[in-house]
């Protein structure tokens, strides 16, 4: 009895989504994702639509389980995150998990960062992580 009281405490103390920091999906050699536009340096209007472009790698809804597969998550005016957790879900970190390859997006008048960062299933960034150049944009 003791020890199944000691097993549930440690489950509560350690809920299986810290058991996956830090397992990493391997990424696919030679992946490369990157922003197709707006190109870097460009003055848009919002919305702006963003296309994403992907080679090396399957770009599939997240849960997809298939090897060298994995979605679009579109990091706004943020530096990469926690590679070794699952990406936000924020204002700033938009995922894209039904393997979307474009995107519209709302964005106040200034200048803005675009970046892309390939997450597996899990929404975890692969090892190394595959990360598009940062595009800077300014909004009219």
């Amino acid at each position: 009895m003791r020890l199944v009281f000691a097993s549930a405490i440690l489950a509560l103390a350690f809920p299986i989504s810290a058991l996956a920091d830090g397992e990493r999906t391997p990424a696919p050699p030679g992946a490369k994702v990157f922003i197709i536009e707006p190109a870097d340096g460009a003055t848009v209007t919002s919305p702006v639509t963003v296309k994403f472009g992907a080679e090396g790698v399957e770009i599939a809804p997240a849960g997809t389980d298939n090897p060298n597969s994995g979605h679009h998550h579109l990091l706004i005016d943020s530096a990469i995150p926690d590679l070794n957790s699952a990406i936000p879900k924020d204002e700033h970190h938009v995922h894209y998990g039904k393997g979307q390859t474009e995107a519209i997006v709302e964005l106040k008048p200034g200048k803005h960062t675009l970046q892309l960062l390939l997450g597996d299933k899990n929404h975890i960034p692969t090892d190394p992580p595959v990360e598009s150049p940062v595009v800077t944009i300014t909004v009219q």
